[in-house]
């Protein structure tokens, strides 16, 4: 059980956490929106990077979707998981090296929405740990 009442407003039990501020509620939502959509790297990709934060994070929530799906992995796939295995690693101290094999493979768009999508996905999983959210 989550640690506050879920408010009436929101979609889903995170959204209904987030509620209480309907703008916050609502511009969380957007910006997620926003970075689960085809953009400069797939919707398949970004999966696989957020199952793979769920598991370090603490969201229960975030866990239960699932774990990262290898099979589904295509070299892309593989370098953006191992980045985001660094941040969980590193946090804000990852070193030049990474970036220079993250850059090697992908253009500097889509490095920096796959850093916009760590950082935010981050976040959302840990208010759902701090908020006990569970599936």
């Amino acid at each position: 059980m989550a640690r506050i009442k879920e408010s009436i407003f929101g979609d889903t039990p995170f959204q209904r956490l987030l509620g209480h501020n309907v703008e916050v509620m609502q511009g969380w939502s957007y910006l997620g929106t926003v970075l689960e959509r085809e953009g400069f790297l797939s919707p398949e990709l970004k999966e696989q990077v957020r199952r793979t934060l769920a598991q370090s994070n603490g969201c229960e929530y975030c866990k239960a979707k699932g774990k990262p799906e290898f099979n589904k992995f295509d070299e892309k796939t593989s370098i953006a998981v191992a980045f985001a295995e660094v941040f969980l690693k590193q946090k804000g101290e990852i070193s030049d090296s990474s970036f220079e094999i993250l850059q090697e493979y992908m253009t500097e768009e889509e490095v920096s929405e796959l850093c916009a999508f760590i950082s935010f996905t981050t976040a959302s999983q840990y208010f759902g740990a701090m908020m006990k959210l569970e599936r």
